[in-house]
């Protein structure tokens, strides 16, 4: 008994006997023989090579078949991006696949996630069809990358995003920030020589020049700002409280001279450092304040003082000129005339005359 089958030209046949694969069948008409158990599976060439509960090597020992498909083998440490005619179709893990290559041009690049960096080369267009397969990170435009495979320095990337395939290989970038920053020191209790505990606020901008130092550090930050605290009460510790609050340009300038000895140390300069407050106990504010009230009442007692001083000189060495010259003392009482004759209207005495005219007869008098 026999069965007719028809295989289109878009299609291909893969005859089986007992359960066996045979041979292909190209595009046509044939006759099965059914007492000898042949049967066909019939598949597209627009689509992969797939035969349901068959391994396709069990095909691949046909060279006619094999002239017809594109075989290609993933292992397990790679992706492979399948392209049909220059288009991107998908991405292949760990396998074996084939290709029908009659009506369809195939093309396979291969990627190894040893090395998870994506190749550039590539382009991006195949990222949004392959979500869960890479990872993206990304340096700002102000920092400076440094990409580790497995905790193993691998190179210095500049700002840009970057794209790795996800893998057994773990993946990092750590970032330094290169623009100038600052390290603030806020309410530090530290305590001079003459045993005044006091807070102090200290400022410091410095800017990373060696990367590979500063990252060599755990916790990088506070390492320095341990230093600086370290410097603070090394210097305040030996200066009274007096002495503190006349020198605090010299506390920021020996403290900056510090800092950038060690320097190389950390892979920064320092560019500026100063003082912001100090803080002093109530207690000690309240004497600081009633000190400076009594000197100022004192420097006030002084020039007062002095003031009057010098008004009696004044009228002493006047006296003196006027007891010496005549004219002079004329002149005076003149000017002590004028000054009554602008400020006094008129006064009324029992002699009939007024004072003004009295005064103006007696100039007169003495003028003639």
């Amino acid at each position: 008994m026999f069965k007719k089958v028809t295989i289109k030209s878009d299609e291909r046949g893969l005859l089986f006997k007992k359960g066996s694969y045979h041979k292909l069948l190209l595009p046509g008409t044939y006759l099965l023989k059914t007492f000898q158990q042949e049967t066909v599976e019939i598949l597209n060439v627009g689509e992969p090579f797939f035969v349901p509960d068959y391994d396709i090597r069990l095909f691949l020992n046909d060279p006619l078949l094999q002239e017809q498909l594109d075989v290609v083998e993933v292992e397990d440490h790679e992706y492979v991006l399948h392209y049909e005619d220059n288009k991107f179709v998908e991405l292949l893990t760990a396998g074996k696949y084939a290709y029908w290559n009659v009506l369809k041009e195939h093309r396979f690049v291969r990627a190894d996630t040893r090395q998870p960096a994506i190749d550039q080369a590539l382009g991006q267009a195949f990222l949004s069809k392959t979500p869960g397969f890479w990872k993206a990170l990304q340096v700002a435009s102000y920092e400076l990358g440094f990409l580790y495979y497995d905790n193993v320095l691998q190179g210095e990337l500049k700002p840009g995003k970057y794209y790795f395939w996800m893998s057994t290989v773990n993946t990092e970038i750590k970032t330094i920030d290169m623009r100038q920053q600052q390290m603030d020191l806020m309410g530090q209790e530290i305590m001079t020589e003459d045993k005044i505990t006091l807070r102090l606020n200290f400022v410091c901008q410095y800017r990373i020049i060696d990367p590979l130092r500063a990252l060599e550090f755990r916790a990088f930050e506070e390492q320095m700002y341990i230093t600086l605290q370290l410097l603070l009460r090394e210097y305040v510790g030996t200066m009274k409280l007096d002495d503190l609050l006349k020198m605090k340009q010299e506390i920021a300038q020996y403290v900056l001279t510090r800092l950038n000895e060690q320097s190389g140390e950390y892979g920064v300069t320092f560019m500026s450092a100063g003082v912001k407050d100090i803080i002093l106990p109530g207690d000690i504010k309240d004497i600081l304040n009633t000190v400076l009230l009594a000197e100022k009442k004192a420097q006030a007692n002084l020039i007062t003082r002095r003031e009057e001083t010098a008004s009696t000189r004044s009228l002493l060495n006047t006296a003196k000129l006027m007891d010496e010259n005549a004219t002079l003392y004329r002149l005076k009482e003149l000017e002590f005339l004028e000054k009554i004759c602008e400020k006094i209207g008129t006064i009324s005495l029992t002699g009939g005359n007024t004072l003004l005219e009295q005064l103006n007869t007696l100039v007169h008098m003495k003028e003639g």
